[in-house]
């Protein structure tokens, strides 16, 4: 079952783990791998060359324009890099993104 694969750009690390961790704990996202680039790109009228750090967000496809939303509100960028590809991977794997982004039926309380 494919599933998408966010590549979201920020500009520290800081930023970066914030917002996937935002991802994360709401369960928009099963997991995000976040690592250093170095970024060339045009801004303003002119070239500028930047460190940023990237991250990878997993997600099931039906989360897309949720998590999309979610990452602008937290995104400090004026326009941030959110880009998405449909992905396919191994069996296990597709089924714990899918469990992963699953928000927990909560438990019924005593009184009931």
């Amino acid at each position: 079952m494919p599933f998408l694969l966010f590549y979201i750009t920020h500009p520290d690390e800081a930023t970066a783990r914030q917002i996937a961790n935002t991802l994360v704990e709401r369960r928009l996202a099963a997991c995000a791998n976040i690592f250093p680039i170095s970024s060339a790109y045009w801004w303003q009228g002119a070239v500028q060359q930047e460190s940023e750090w990237v991250s990878l967000v997993k997600t099931r496809l039906e989360l897309e324009i949720t998590l999309e939303k979610a990452v602008q509100e937290l995104h400090p960028y004026e326009v941030p890099c959110i880009m998405r590809l449909e992905v396919r991977a191994n069996e296990a794997y597709e089924k714990w993104v899918e469990e992963s982004t699953i928000p927990p039926v909560p438990a019924a309380s005593a009184a009931e």
